[in-house]
């Protein structure tokens, strides 16, 4: 029974979590990508903070709350709009959290999210062109 489930996971999104700081190593470290050729290290780097990103919940996500008049949502007003269980909007919130683009707020039982800017910005500079 164990063997079936895990073939049915998807292990390259999972993996992610065990390395939650790469966004942060990527802003701080890497230089923008098309200034100059990357070397293999910086390219793996990039690509592995990359995939953080590249699911449709997780940009849904940061699409969410970038576009809340707040800035800011509960973390419950996420299930209805993504149509999501509450453990997998939980699971993409953690993810989010960990790698660096979300603040956690927890007010009583509940967490608000908002979006780490100094960070999105980064990433944005990382991958701009020259002009």
């Amino acid at each position: 029974m164990i063997d079936t489930l895990a073939g049915d996971i998807d292990l390259c999104q999972y993996v992610l979590v065990a390395a939650p700081s790469t966004l942060r190593l990527i802003a701080d470290r890497c230089s923008p990508v098309f200034f100059a050729p990357l070397g293999q290290r910086d390219a793996e780097e990039m690509a592995e903070a990359l995939r953080i990103l590249a699911d449709p919940a997780r940009l849904r996500i940061l699409s969410l709350i970038a576009n809340h008049p707040g800035g800011e949502v509960c973390q419950a007003q996420f299930t209805g709009p993504l149509g999501l269980s509450q453990p997998t909007v939980s699971h993409h919130l953690k993810v989010l959290h960990e790698a660096g683009l979300l603040h956690r707020e927890p007010r009583g039982s509940w967490a608000y999210y908002s979006i780490d800017r100094r960070l999105v910005k980064a990433m944005n500079t990382t991958l701009a062109l020259r002009r």
